[in-house]
């Protein structure tokens, strides 16, 4: 099968390779014991129950979108990742009530057109947990990596290195400590530690005596005194 100008394969093959790989990616999940079933869907635990539920699935086609991007700029593509990388499962303005029936919330129905694809849904409050938690990351996933000059590994070695490449002014540090014996009379030295984050000093707001528990707003008597930085 010949490749239409300006691909590197033929749309067909590529859509017949996924479905092989999507189908037997699902029968290995199962057979491992890491795919799982809820509510009609728990006779499908048995292998073969899924492999004959898969099977009309290998027959029909399947299409992959592998058109280039459209070429919006920068803007477009930061735009479009941070809709997936800085939002919830679920915004609180698709929340409609909570009340004895459960969770009642809109929801999009890409079968139907027009005004008939916003519809609303009431499930019971354990089940949308259950939907809501499928959207955190299992332990170890990390949703946003950083790649090539701001790999974790070797984040802070690498900017060193490109700002000796570009000639880069160093970013202006605090000025050394002195010793309390340097200092004045009655001025004590600040032993305020630096931000993990920023290595900037940190403010003090508020301490907690090691009884006292923190409370907002917090009560005079609970143990909690302010401080000045």
């Amino acid at each position: 099968m010949r490749c239409r100008p300006g691909f590197l394969l033929p749309g067909r093959v590529l859509s017949r390779l996924f479905r092989r790989l999507f189908l037997a990616g699902l029968a290995d999940a199962n057979a491992a014991g890491t795919l799982a079933f809820f509510g009609e869907l728990e006779g499908l635990r048995r292998r073969e129950a899924l492999a004959a539920h898969l099977a009309p699935l290998s027959r029909k086609k399947w299409f992959l979108y592998v058109k280039p991007p459209p070429s919006a700029g920068p803007e477009a593509v930061l735009a479009y990742l941070a809709r997936y990388t800085h939002r919830v499962a679920i915004s609180n303005s698709r929340l409609l009530s909570l009340d004895e029936r459960g969770v009642t919330f809109r929801y999009k129905d890409y079968r139907r057109n027009g005004r008939a694809r916003f519809r609303t849904m009431t499930i019971a409050p354990d089940e949308f947990i259950r939907r809501f938690l499928l959207h955190v990351l299992p332990k170890g996933f990390h949703r946003i990596r950083h790649y090539g000059l701001l790999a974790s590994t070797t984040c802070k070695t690498n900017i060193a290195r490109a700002r000796e490449l570009i000639a880069a002014p160093l970013p202006a540090s605090d000025p050394p400590e002195h010793d309390d014996a340097g200092l004045d009379a009655g001025v004590q030295a600040d032993h305020r530690p630096p931000c993990p984050c920023c290595g900037g000093r940190m403010i003090i707001v508020e301490t907690f005596e090691r009884a006292g528990a923190p409370r907002g707003p917090p009560s005079p008597n609970a143990g909690v005194r302010s401080a000045t930085p």
